[in-house]
């Protein structure tokens, strides 16, 4: 490799590479890719080709995704949507790509094989997951992708949710995940990329992305007094200021999306890094 490239953001590996690096990394042979879409509800993106590999990040229903390798069951790809790297199974993917018409914006909905509650449940998709509708009875949704879908749980591709420390809220107590990005559960960055995805900020997939990315909006000094909606970042980990010092964030302490004492984050952090907070945005 001749530059020092980010694994989780570009596709290289000594055998294979994105053909957009050539010239950048070594590889025996270069890819362009294909393309494919998530036809599962959520589909785990793992470090390696292994059900026991560390999950990295999660893909959506109806995400796009480029496939540069498929074997024994599993496809090496990158999100289009945050550039993310990683393995996921094959299955999973559908190479015939649907113009999505919905997005989910329940924290989660389930899918079921027939139109009534009454079926047993399927799958179950993501906020911010999208669909493309082909159908409707009664209260519920045809999805192209199969299987049917509660109308309230959806809405048009254009519908955004202003307030995104709001959208953050409703996490409260679900499940910390590492490598967390949907409803059922979340890391502290995948917390931030979600609540901001349903506001129309695309925003990148880590807190050492995030914390650097103007994306995430204006720099304000480290010592600053956070207020509401102001994104603190610590050393691995991040917040979602509530003001009156009070910050939002899903962690691995009590395993689970809740709110905290600033103090106590600070406190924390420094047990790891002397730094304490590595960065402050504001989002506006």
């Amino acid at each position: 490799m001749s530059e020092a490239i980010d694994p989780r953001l570009n596709a290289f590996r000594e055998d294979l590479a994105d053909a957009r690096l050539e010239g950048r990394v070594e590889a025996r042979h270069y890819s362009q890719g294909r393309p494919a879409q998530v036809a599962a509800g959520i589909l785990g993106l793992h470090r390696r080709p292994d059900p026991a590999a560390p999950l990295d990040s999660q893909l959506l229903s109806g995400e796009a995704v480029r496939v540069f390798e498929t074997r024994a069951g599993w496809s090496w790809v990158q999100n289009e949507t945050d550039g993310y790297v990683g393995y996921c199974r094959s299955f999973c993917l559908s190479s015939e790509v649907h113009a999505a018409s919905h997005r989910v914006i329940a924290l989660s909905t389930p899918v079921f094989p027939e139109p009534t509650i009454k079926a047993p449940v399927a799958e179950r998709l993501s906020l911010w997951g999208s669909v493309k509708a082909v159908g409707e009875r009664g209260r519920f949704v045809e999805r192209a992708e199969g299987g049917w879908v509660f109308a309230s749980h959806l809405a048009g591709l254009d519908w955004r949710e202003p307030d995104w420390v709001a959208t953050a809220a409703r996490f409260l107590g679900l499940p910390y995940i590492w490598g967390g990005r949907s409803g059922l559960g979340v890391d502290c960055s995948g917390l931030v990329q979600l609540s901001l995805a349903t506001a129309g900020r695309a925003v990148p997939r880590d807190t050492y992305q995030q914390a650097v990315s103007d994306a995430l909006g204006r720099r304000l000094p480290v010592d600053a007094t956070p207020e509401r909606g102001d994104v603190v970042y610590w050393k691995g980990h991040v917040g979602i200021a509530l003001g009156e010092g009070a910050v939002l964030n899903a962690t691995a302490f009590p395993l689970m999306t809740v709110i905290e004492p600033l103090a106590n984050l600070h406190a924390r952090a420094r047990q790891d890094s002397p730094e304490g907070v590595v960065a402050l945005r504001r989002p506006d």
